[in-house]
């Protein structure tokens, strides 16, 4: 009877190694996926993060231009409207952003919507690791994004001389560059978002 029991456990013995070497395999593969999930996680984070910086700098280039327009008697509706856009130094924006997020820009320009704003697309300088999966320690995560700068803003009927009356978002303001407290922030004249 002890013979034909230590058979039986020696021919288990195989059944069990191949089992635990596939439930390892398992693990190490979920480990793969994850590491290359949190790797294209971060390159959407870094491309959100460059685009939303680049389409800032621009929004605050046209609050600038708008308090500037309006000081020098000056097409501030232009400015308010957004018709001024201009991409000059948003690419740097979203480098400095990118750089912040271990990745590197590898495009950046003026956005291909109706909107203004800027696509960003974005290379990780990290790669997804050493894995099981051949190959992937010289993998690098790639992401694009896309933000607008959205103004808020209407003129009021008969809003011309200064201060300017204009209507945000259903928030009435009184500008007058003069007064600096009773001045609103960038964020109140225009919006910026992410796109789809």
């Amino acid at each position: 009877m002890r013979s034909r029991f230590r058979v039986d456990s020696g021919q288990a013995f195989p059944i069990y190694i191949t089992v635990v070497a596939g439930l390892l395999f398992l693990a190490f593969a979920y480990f793969a996926v994850g590491q290359a999930a949190a790797t294209r996680n971060g390159a959407q984070t870094a491309a959100d993060a460059a685009a939303l910086a680049a389409a800032q700098h621009s929004r605050d280039e046209l609050f600038d231009g708008f308090l500037d327009a309006l000081e020098d008697d000056g097409p501030w509706e232009d400015w308010l409207s957004g018709d001024e856009f201009s991409t000059d130094g948003g690419c740097a924006a979203a480098d400095d952003f990118a750089a912040r997020n271990d990745s590197t820009v590898t495009r950046c320009g003026l956005a291909d919507t109706s909107e203004y704003g800027f696509s960003v697309a974005i290379r990780t300088d990290y790669t997804v690791g050493e894995s099981i999966v051949p190959g992937t320690e010289s993998v690098h995560g790639e992401a694009d994004a896309t933000a607008v700068v959205e103004p808020r803003c209407q003129v009021d009927e008969g809003g011309g001389g200064e201060p300017v009356e204009i209507s945000c978002d259903g928030e009435e303001w009184l500008i007058d560059p003069d007064d600096e407290e009773a001045l609103p922030e960038p964020a109140d004249l225009f919006s910026v978002h992410l796109t789809d």
